[in-house]
C-alpha cells in the first residue's frame, strides 16, 4: 500500500491540500486516529464534534475522521454543514473538541481540516498539530490505518442540528431590534453564508432586507471565488449596492468565518476600520457593564492601520500588540482576558466566542453600529479611517536576511526605530511619520511588505523606496 508524504498537507495551523492528491479518506482516518491519541485522550476530552462545509469531498473525508476518532473509544458528534465558526460555536457550547473540514478560500480542488480543544481553543504546529502529523504518518507508513480499534468498544458517531442554537447565540450577543431598517447585500460567493445568512439574519424577526447574492452551496464556486480579500472577487457585491441602493454590502469567503464590508457606495470598507469600530463598541459596552476602560484589552496584530491602537486608546482601554496569526491573536488574547482582538485578514475575535474567530459576528456589529444612527456607513467609519495603507505586497527575495538589511538601514538613517516582534517593523515619527512591516514567509522565500502613513505620496515613496531595496540583485 503506497503512502503519502504529509509534511506538505499539515501547515502552520491546520491541514490544507488537494483531493485526492494529498488528503483522501485513508489520510482523513489516519489523522482522526492521531487527533484522538495526541488531543483528545491524553486531555481528558468528552468527545469531539465534526462540521463541514459544501465542498463534494467534505462529507466522506468528515466520516473518515470520525471512524478514525471512534476507533478509540471516543464519542463523535456529527453536525454536517457548517460554516468554521458554526464549528467553533459547536465546540464551545457543547464543549467537546472539534475538527472542521474545509479549505476556506482556496479552489474546488482542495480540502483540509481546522482542529481545536473543547472551547474552541486553538490547535497548531507547536500546541500538538506536529504531533497528530507524525502519528498519522506512522499509522500511513505501516498500513496500520484500518486497525484502530482499541480494546474497548469502538465511540458512538451521531447526528445534531446546531445551526438555530448558533444563530440564536450570535443574535444574543448583539441585538439589532432596536436600529432602523437596513438594507444589505450579501454575497456568500456559493459557500457556507448560503446556509448561515438566512438563519442568523431573520428578515421576519430583524429590522433587515437581505439582497442574496450567490447564496446556494457549491464548492466549485462557479461565480467567483470565495476570497473577498481579492479586489476582483467583490465587484459583483459593489455594482450590487449600488443597483439595489443598499445600506451596505457584506462578503463572506468559502467556510464564512471572515466577513468583508462594502459601504453604501460600494467602497471597500478595510478590515483595520471595521477592527476599530467593533473595538470602540466592545469597550463602550465594558464600560457601560461597571468595568474600569483600563482594564479591558483589545488585541491587534502589528500590520492593522494605526487608527486600531489610537482608538483604544482614544477610548481609555489598553491595546495589546502581536504577531500576525490566529493561534498569536488567541493566546494573547486569553493572556490578557481580551474582550476582542482583529486582523488585517478580516478575522475578528472575541471573548464572549470563545476567543475564537467569526465573521459574522463582526458583521453584526458593523449593523448595529449602522442601523443605531442616521449616517450612511461611509460616514461612520470616515473617523477610523485616518491613514492610508499599500495592501499586503509580496516580494520573491534569493536571500531574505540580506533584503530586510537593507531596507532597516536606509529606513534608520531617516530615523525611524526598529521592533522585531514579527519580522521587521520599522516607524517613523514626526513629519512626515510612517510605518513598514517586513515578514517573511515560513516557507518559502517571500517578504511581505506593509507600509502605512497619513498621506498617499508618502506612502508611495516609502513603499517604492522598500520595494525597490528588498528586490535589489544582491
Amino acid at each position: 500500500m503506497n503512502s503519502v508524504d504529509l509534511s506538505g498537507l499539515v501547515k502552520a495551523y491546520d491541514v490544507r491540500g488537494t483531493v485526492p492528491e494529498q488528503l483522501d479518506g485513508r489520510v482523513a482516518r489516519a489523522l482522526g486516529s492521531a487527533f484522538a491519541q495526541v488531543v483528545v485522550l491524553p486531555e481528558g476530552e468528552r468527545g469531539v464534534v465534526i462540521g463541514h462545509d459544501m465542498r463534494e469531498s467534505s462529507p466522506g473525508l468528515a466520516r473518515e475522521f470520525a471512524e478514525g476518532v471512534a476507533g478509540h473509544g471516543v464519542d463523535v458528534t456529527m453536525i454536517g454543514l457548517c460554516s468554521t465558526d458554526g464549528l467553533y460555536h459547536a465546540s464551545g457550547s457543547l464543549d467537546l473538541a472539534g475538527a472542521m473540514f474545509t479549505a476556506s478560500h482556496n479552489p474546488a480542488r482542495y480540502n483540509g481540516i481546522k482542529l481545536c480543544r473543547r472551547a474552541a481553543r486553538p490547535v497548531g504546529q507547536e500546541s500538538g498539530l506536529a504531533e497528530i502529523r507524525d502519528l498519522a504518518q506512522w499509522l500511513l507508513d505501516r498500513g496500520h490505518v484500518h486497525e484502530l480499534t482499541t480494546a474497548g468498544l469502538p465511540g458512538s458517531i451521531t447526528e445534531t442540528d446546531t445551526l438555530a442554537d448558533y444563530a440564536a447565540y450570535l443574535r444574543s450577543l448583539v441585538d439589532l431590534r432596536g436600529g432602523r431598517r437596513l438594507k444589505i447585500v450579501v454575497d456568500a460567493g456559493s459557500g457556507m453564508a448560503g446556509l448561515t445568512v438566512p438563519a442568523v439574519l431573520d428578515e421576519e424577526s430583524l429590522p433587515v432586507e437581505v439582497v442574496p447574492l450567490y447564496f446556494e452551496l457549491d464548492g466549485t464556486f462557479p461565480h467567483h471565488e470565495a476570497n473577498p480579500l481579492v479586489p476582483e472577487n467583490l465587484l459583483d457585491l459593489q455594482a450590487a449596492v449600488v443597483e439595489h441602493g443598499a445600506d451596505l454590502g457584506l462578503a463572506f469567503d468559502g467556510d464564512a468565518d471572515r466577513c468583508f464590508v462594502v459601504d453604501e457606495r460600494g467602497a471597500a470598507v478595510s478590515p483595520s476600520t471595521i477592527t476599530a469600530l467593533v473595538a470602540d463598541r466592545e469597550v463602550a459596552r465594558e464600560v457601560a457593564a461597571g468595568r474600569d476602560a483600563a482594564q479591558v484589552a483589545i488585541v491587534h496584530n502589528l500590520i492593522v492601520s494605526s487608527s486600531v491602537p489610537e482608538t483604544v486608546e482614544r477610548a481609555g482601554a489598553r491595546a495589546v500588540r502581536t504577531r500576525v496569526g490566529h493561534s498569536f491573536v488567541k493566546s494573547v488574547m486569553a493572556e490578557h482576558e481580551a474582550v476582542f482582538g482583529g486582523e488585517h485578514s478580516a478575522h475578528y475575535y472575541f471573548r464572549d466566542f470563545w476567543y475564537a474567530d467569526t465573521g459574522m459576528l463582526a458583521a453584526l456589529h458593523v449593523l448595529a453600529a449602522l442601523g443605531g444612527q442616521e449616517r450612511p456607513l461611509s460616514e461612520l467609519v470616515a473617523g477610523y479611517d485616518v491613514y492610508v495603507g499599500s495592501g499586503e505586497i509580496n516580494s520573491t527575495v534569493a536571500d531574505v536576511p540580506a533584503a530586510t538589511a537593507r531596507a532597516r538601514a536606509w529606513a534608520e538613517e531617516q530615523g525611524a526605530v526598529a521592533d522585531t516582534l514579527d519580522g521587521l517593523t520599522m516607524t517613523r515619527s514626526g513629519t512626515p511619520a510612517w510605518w513598514f512591516s517586513l515578514r517573511p514567509s515560513n516557507t518559502e522565500p517571500l517578504l511581505r511588505l506593509n507600509v502605512e502613513s497619513a498621506d498617499r505620496a508618502t506612502m508611495e515613496e516609502v513603499r517604492d523606496t522598500v520595494l525597490g531595496l528588498v528586490r535589489q540583485e544582491s
